[in-house]
């Protein structure tokens, strides 16, 4: 099952707080923040959402259709994901900007604070999924420049091309109107406990009213596991303890990753749900969101032994 990646390639700056964001920050004082967190560790990584999700989908034997601009220092990116053997025919080059960053700062009690910049994300909405030449199956439309996402679950809608819609870190920059007509085009809604309350903010719908405009809702919950939510049938999804905790950074695009590989693969939701927590388990133990790694043989392991049963992934 082709799957189609939209969403952003960036580089990561990963830093590692010592202490905890509150003991730094005066609550009655919050309007006029000046607060500077002395690191104790620093890592450029590659990243961004489709370039973390496709990182983690080749190890588990995929080869997703990755659909994003890159900035002019980014050539090194796109040839470290060919090797890796992620699709990267349609990455467009933007000669004009520098590739997007995200400068991210974890605190001991894994408190994240982003600063995020745009570069050649926002040549998103002007490329087309119509130049993509390949039977695309299913379409994932992850955070990247808001225009577009809209432009890309415009087409998906239009051309009967089934997607999950991922907000994530965009959805305050979506009007209430855009979020609802786009959840309504969408097959798969996925976010977080945080991100599924901003969504409700913003919609006015509760989770009740959210499944009558969307098949499927996918709910992480981070040390808590998953749900997933169909017309039918609610699946809980036990999380899959880490080794260690190293930097939660990236767990969700791990999740995804390995929830949409076992589903291109014809797996039944439980065990989609899974096979996510067992990706995202791995994402936790490593820095960074793409220096994980695992032989099907260790996966297969890992998975057997949280879940009781086997699982046989095409890797």
């Amino acid at each position: 099952m082709p799957i189609l990646l939209s969403g952003s390639l960036a580089y990561d700056y990963i830093m590692a707080f010592p202490d905890t964001f509150k003991q730094h920050i005066l609550p009655d004082q919050i309007h006029m923040l000046n607060v500077c967190f002395v690191v104790e560790e620093l890592k450029k990584n590659y990243g961004g959402t489709a370039g973390n999700i496709a990182y983690t989908m080749q190890l588990l034997g995929e080869s997703p259709v990755l659909f994003s601009p890159i900035g002019s220092d980014g050539k090194e990116y796109v040839q470290y994901l060919r090797d890796k053997g992620v699709h990267t025919h349609y990455v467009q080059e933007v000669k004009d900007k520098l590739t997007a960053s995200a400068h991210i700062t974890t605190d001991k009690e894994d408190n994240q604070i982003t600063a995020f910049y745009n570069g050649a994300l926002a040549a998103a909405a002007d490329m087309s999924i119509a130049q993509i030449t390949e039977p695309i199956d299913l379409a994932l439309i992850s955070p990247t420049d808001k225009q577009g996402m809209l432009a890309h679950a415009k087409y998906c809608a239009e051309h009967n091309i089934p997607f999950c819609f991922d907000p994530g870190q965009q959805i305050t920059a979506f009007t209430p109107q855009e979020l609802m007509r786009i959840i309504g085009q969408a097959k798969f809604l996925i976010g977080n406990d945080y991100e599924m309350k901003l969504l409700e903010e913003k919609t006015g719908w509760n989770n009740q009213e959210l499944m009558n405009h969307v098949p499927i809702v996918i709910m992480t919950l981070g040390e808590k596991g998953s749900i997933i939510i169909t017309q039918d049938q609610t699946f809980n999804i036990a999380p899959c303890p880490p080794l260690s905790v190293d930097d939660p950074t990236g767990a969700g695009d791990a999740y995804r990753a390995g929830f949409f590989a076992a589903y291109s693969q014809k797996h039944d939701y439980q065990t989609c749900g899974q096979v996510g927590a067992v990706a995202a388990s791995y994402a936790i133990e490593h820095y960074g969101t793409q220096n994980h790694t695992f032989t099907a043989a260790a996966f297969a392991s890992r998975y057997e032994k949280t879940y009781d049963t086997p699982i046989q992934l095409r890797m």
